[in-house]
């Protein structure tokens, strides 16, 4: 199988990305095939976890992008990859790995998905979720407090030293490669429709199947 459509989704962090991309693979269901640039964070295991966390997650060379690259045109080709496990908490990939096998429609998404240049030049369509700042923060105060582990304090300093300055720096400018914008991010149910509609269109148009 060749996975002939890379759709990316990017947007600030708690813009409402993964929802998106969540939706749009439920709605093409076995045609479509998900990966979080998150996940290809680089493995931090052999420094003290205090350096761990002062380290930049917002920055792009927290990200080992050059992986994901490979694994996206493997993917093109038809072949199956092994995605990282990054456990968020300490700062660290795991031992175990997730097999992804090839689809017609691969989705990734992630904060910078459209800024580095040599992952964008892999992306065939790219979305960019337009989200308010204040929603935004609260989103992401409740994920890494709930789901990561975070203390309050620990989330409101990173927001200040690195989340809004990447965001200002290279999130936000990377929206001008958009070939769509959603504002309002998961909620924008006929946006979501829309980028549906265009991507089974182009599946019926390669002769491949579509939910």
């Amino acid at each position: 199988m060749r996975a002939s459509l890379i759709l990316g989704i990017a947007g600030g962090t708690g813009s409402g990305k993964t929802t998106i991309a969540h939706a749009i693979i439920e709605a093409l269901g076995p045609s479509a095939v998900g990966i979080d640039h998150d996940a290809y964070y680089i493995d931090q295991a052999t420094l003290p976890f205090e350096e761990r966390t002062r380290t930049n997650y917002d920055h792009p060379d927290a990200l080992e992008t050059e992986l994901l690259i490979r694994h996206l045109k493997d993917l093109r080709q038809g072949r199956a990859i092994e995605k990282p496990i990054y456990d968020y908490a300490q700062h660290v990939r795991a031992k175990e790995t997730l097999r992804i096998e090839p689809a017609p429609v691969v989705i990734v998404e992630g904060i910078l998905t459209m800024a580095i240049p040599a992952l964008r030049d892999e992306l065939d369509l790219k979305v960019f979720v337009d989200t308010d700042a204040d929603i935004r923060l609260m989103r992401r105060m409740r994920r890494d407090i709930e789901q990561r582990g975070r203390s309050f304090s620990s989330v409101r300093s990173q927001y200040y030293e690195t989340v809004r300055p990447m965001h200002l720096a290279f999130v936000e400018p990377s929206k001008r490669f958009a070939n769509v914008i959603i504002p309002e991010g998961g909620e924008n149910k006929i946006a979501i429709d829309v980028i549906v509609g265009r991507v089974r269109d182009f599946l019926r148009e390669q002769g491949l199947s579509a939910k």
